[in-house]
C-alpha cells in the first residue's frame, strides 16, 4: 500500500530524512516510533504530500506521489492532481483542527459534501455513521467547544473516515490530550486496525504499538535504525540505540 524508495527531505541545510526506505502491506498497522525529532512526522507528511520530498520516490498502492515521469524526467504534479491523490489519504493530527462554528456533525459533513460532491442526505447519512463508529452519535450536535480533548479528536477521526480513505496517517493523535483521555482515542484505533484498515500511526504510546501493530519502525536522526514485529522491535531489540531508547520508555 506504501512504499517509500531511498526518500530524503532537507529544510534549508536540514537533513531531515536521510534515505529512508520502507514497506507498509495493504490492511497493515505500521507504528512508528522514535525520539522527537528522528523525522517520523516528516516521512508521513511526505507520504500524503503536505511536504515535497526532496529525493526518491514515495508510492501509494503503486502510485508515484506528487511526480510524474516522462522519458527518464521526473515532473511536478499539478495542484489539482495532487489533490485527488491526497484525497484517497486520511489524516489525523496532535491538534483536532475542527471548524468551531460548526457542529461534530457539520464538521464532519463538509468534506464529504465539498471535495466528493455527496448529496446532503448522503454526507449527512455517511457523518451519522462515522460518528457511531467513533462512539459520538449522541454528540452530533454539539460544537467542538462543547466536547473534551478526547471527543474533539474522535470526531476528527470520524472527519477522516466520512472521505473513504484506502489508507489513514495518524500524527501523535493522543500527544495533546489529557492521560485520562488518551484510552478512548486508542480504543477507536484499535477498533480501525481490526476493521482491516491501512494505518501509519506515529505515537509515544509503546503500549499501543505492542498490542496493535503488525509492524514497528524505530526511527532515529532521519533513519530507519530498526524495523520488525512488536516482539522483535520492543521486546528484543537488537540495535544498541533501540535498546537504550526502549530501556528508558518502558
Amino acid at each position: 500500500m506504501v512504499q517509500a524508495v531511498d526518500v530524503h527531505k532537507l529544510f534549508g541545510e536540514l537533513h531531515v530524512l536521510k534515505g529512508v526506505n520502507l514497506t507498509v502491506a495493504r490492511g497493515e498497522v505500521c507504528v512508528l516510533l522514535g525520539p522527537s525529532g528522528s523525522g517520523k512526522s516528516t516521512l508521513i507528511r511526505c507520504i500524503n504530500e503536505l511536504e515535497q520530498i526532496s529525493a526518491g520516490r514515495m508510492f501509494v498502492d503503486g502510485e508515484l506521489m506528487g511526480l510524474r515521469e516522462k522519458g527518464g524526467v521526473l515532473h511536478r504534479l499539478s495542484d489539482k492532481d495532487i489533490a485527488r491523490q491526497r484525497s484517497r489519504i486520511g489524516m489525523v493530527f496532535q491538534r483536532f483542527n475542527l471548524f468551531p462554528h460548526m457542529t461534530a456533525l457539520q464538521n464532519v459533513m463538509e468534506a464529504p459534501r465539498q471535495v466528493l460532491r455527496m448529496s446532503q442526505d448522503e454526507a449527512r447519512r455517511d457523518a451519522l455513521e462515522q460518528l457511531e463508529r467513533v462512539g459520538l452519535s449522541d454528540r452530533a450536535d454539539h460544537y467542538p467547544s462543547q466536547l473534551s480533548g478526547g471527543q474533539q479528536q474522535r470526531v476528527a477521526i470520524a472527519r477522516a473516515l466520512a472521505m473513504r480513505p484506502e489508507l489513514m496517517l495518524f500524527d501523535e493523535p493522543t500527544s495533546a490530550l489529557d492521560p485520562e483521555l488518551v484510552g478512548e482515542v486508542l480504543s477507536v484505533m484499535q477498533d480501525l486496525a481490526a476493521s482491516g484498515m491501512t494505518m501509519i500511526v506515529v505515537t509515544h504510546e509503546v503500549g499501543f504499538a505492542r498490542e496493535v501493530a503488525d509492524q514497528v519502525v524505530f526511527m532515529d536522526d532521519g533513519v530507519i535504525v530498526e524495523s520488525g514485529t512488536p516482539a522483535q522491535v520492543i521486546d528484543d531489540p537488537q540495535n544498541l540505540r533501540t535498546r537504550d531508547f526502549f530501556a528508558k520508555v518502558i
